[in-house]
């Protein structure tokens, strides 16, 4: 990709002295001999240039020489320089991956180099003094020139590769969102282009957009790197994704650490998975748990992956049968009746079916317990004490607890 300037060339306003223009005409003719004795010297003092597999020497002489001539056809300061060779030597050197403090320490000794040559030429010439301070000050002058170009299209180019990959990346998370990459070869080369291991567990974490344009977790993949946790995002039409890779079960609590920090808007996590084949079953857990009913006042929810909650959120249409049919003649009772019945059959699962234990959890007497119990197989019909009630039970009010 190349990088166009909007400046193309640059004056010096006054034309130099005849001596002035006979060195630059001295220097100009020597520039393809400079051009190949500064890349031997760069290609033997820089690493990145040595072993000629990034840039070769040939690649290195022609930047050289043309550097020359971009600073000795500027020296008599009367036409219009074209700095394009210095955009395009600093286009080559990103597209290479040439670190850009290389090519200007490159640029700084094979300057020291022409500079010292320049000297050289003008004594053995007979320049007078003068204009050999005039021609410094124009070299510096190009020199400092011809670098800034270079700079700003190698920084130009970076930015544009830099935009390719995370377009890239984006566009691996999405197909493994959508489960379009299922072959084990294909999902590692996915995980190594996401810079992400080959092998689980990984989570999806899904986070709501607090508004347009807005993210739910801004900066999140920097801020899990800080944590030594790897990931990959997405941004959808109406959540912010990501693949989040996670060394062990236990790193699931500094995940959730981060989230809640750095969470603007609601945030569900998925249960973990060990191949990344399971990523779409990830992100529609994950959805679950962003879009389900919250609970606490926590942001960030992470899906309960019990059997029981994970046949409540299968066959979303289905369940959401199953719980109108069992808890329909709760859904006509008053909110706050309503609210209180659920959360005692709760707490009552949790306690392993113990009136005393339930009643230490939501602060009540058993009796109480033992009546909302009661009035809860009054008004679905089904006895605790019955196996099979019991079962319908339990994934209705799991249903209701998940489903929105």
């Amino acid at each position: 990709m190349g990088v166009a300037s909007t400046n193309r060339g640059v004056r010096h306003g006054a034309a130099a002295d005849a001596h002035v223009v006979e060195l630059s005409k001295l220097m100009m003719s020597r520039a393809p001999q400079l051009g190949r004795t500064m890349a031997d010297l760069l290609c033997r003092d820089i690493d990145a240039y040595r072993d000629g597999t990034v840039v070769t020497k040939d690649q290195v002489a022609e930047s050289c020489a043309a550097n020359v001539t971009f600073i000795f056809d500027s020296l008599t300061g009367g036409a219009e320089v074209d700095v394009s060779p210095a955009e395009r030597t600093g286009t080559q050197r990103a597209v290479a991956g040439v670190p850009l403090p290389a090519v200007m320490t490159a640029y700084r000794i094979g300057f020291r180099f022409m500079w010292e040559e320049t000297i050289a030429v003008a004594r053995a010439a007979g320049i007078p003094t003068d204009a050999i301070l005039d021609a410094t000050a124009r070299i510096f002058f190009a020199q400092e020139t011809f670098t800034q170009a270079m700079a700003s299209a190698y920084r130009q180019q970076l930015t544009a590769q830099i935009i390719e990959r995370e377009e890239e990346r984006s566009a691996l998370v999405e197909a493994l969102l959508a489960h379009r990459i299922t072959d084990k070869q294909s999902l590692w080369e996915a995980a190594d282009l996401l810079r992400l291991p080959t092998s689980g567990p990984y989570a999806v974490v899904a986070a709501e957009l607090p508004a347009i344009g807005r993210l739910g977790l801004p900066a999140i993949e920097n801020k899990l790197s800080a944590r030594d946790i790897r990931s990959a995002w997405r941004l959808l039409p109406d959540l912010q994704v990501g693949i989040v890779h996670l060394r062990g079960p236990e790193m699931i609590d500094a995940l959730v650490e981060v989230l809640r920090h750095a969470a603007t808007a609601r945030v569900g996590i998925s249960p973990t998975f060990r191949d990344l084949a399971a990523t779409s079953d990830g992100l529609r857990l994950a959805r679950v748990a962003v879009t389900g009913k919250p609970t606490g006042d926590s942001l960030v929810s992470l899906f309960d992956d019990t059997p029981l909650a994970v046949a409540a959120v299968s066959a979303p249409e289905a369940m959401a049968k199953i719980r109108s049919q069992v808890l329909s003649r709760l859904d006509e009772l008053p909110a706050e009746e309503r609210t209180t019945l659920l959360d005692t059959f709760r707490a009552w699962v949790e306690a392993g079916g113990s009136a005393n234990g339930t009643a230490a959890e939501i602060f009540c007497h058993p009796n109480t317990v033992r009546h909302r119990l009661r009035r809860i197989e009054e008004l679905t019909a089904r006895s605790l004490s019955r196996p099979r009630d019991l079962a319908e039970l339990c994934l209705a009010f799991e249903v209701e607890r998940r489903l929105p």
